[in-house]
């Protein structure tokens, strides 16, 4: 948005209280900036929300930034060495010590990899999931 000279002069505008700009291909953009109001008051709570969340989808913590796994490798050491991996990253973005449903656990597997049950089933043997005695619930092994 900035490297656009219409809405930096007009963000520049609003936060030097002059108003809120006229042209309607500056207003447009600059009302869905949730973190700055129409009389320039800037929401410094929305703004930190903004500013972390798109800190996240830069870094290499974002889901998006992995591309999905078609294949697995067939050895069995290498494919629970991706398995494993691939567990500790859901548990990375949804808490440590969280305890997921299979269907939870296998919803976020899902994002990374094709074949779910093998990732599931071989970060389970390697030790770095552990699974309820009910097999409904997985948490990551401490």
């Amino acid at each position: 948005m900035l490297s656009a000279p219409k809405l930096r002069a007009g963000i520049g505008r609003l936060l030097a209280g002059d108003g809120a700009p006229e042209a309607a291909d500056v207003r447009g953009p600059l009302a869905r900036l949730d973190w700055l109001s129409p009389d320039g008051q800037v929401d410094a709570s929305a703004l930190r929300e903004t500013a972390e969340a798109l800190a996240l989808m830069r870094s290499d913590e974002a889901v998006l930034e992995v591309g999905r796994l078609d294949g697995i490798p067939v050895k069995t050491e290498e494919s629970r060495e991706v398995s494993s991996r691939i567990a500790r990253l859901v548990f990375d973005r949804v808490g440590p010590t969280r305890t997921l449903t299979e269907p939870e656990l296998n919803a976020a597997i899902a994002m990374f990899a094709k074949d779910v049950a093998l990732v599931r089933r071989d970060a389970v043997d390697s030790g770095v999931l552990t699974r309820s005695a009910d097999g409904a619930s997985y948490r990551l092994a401490r």
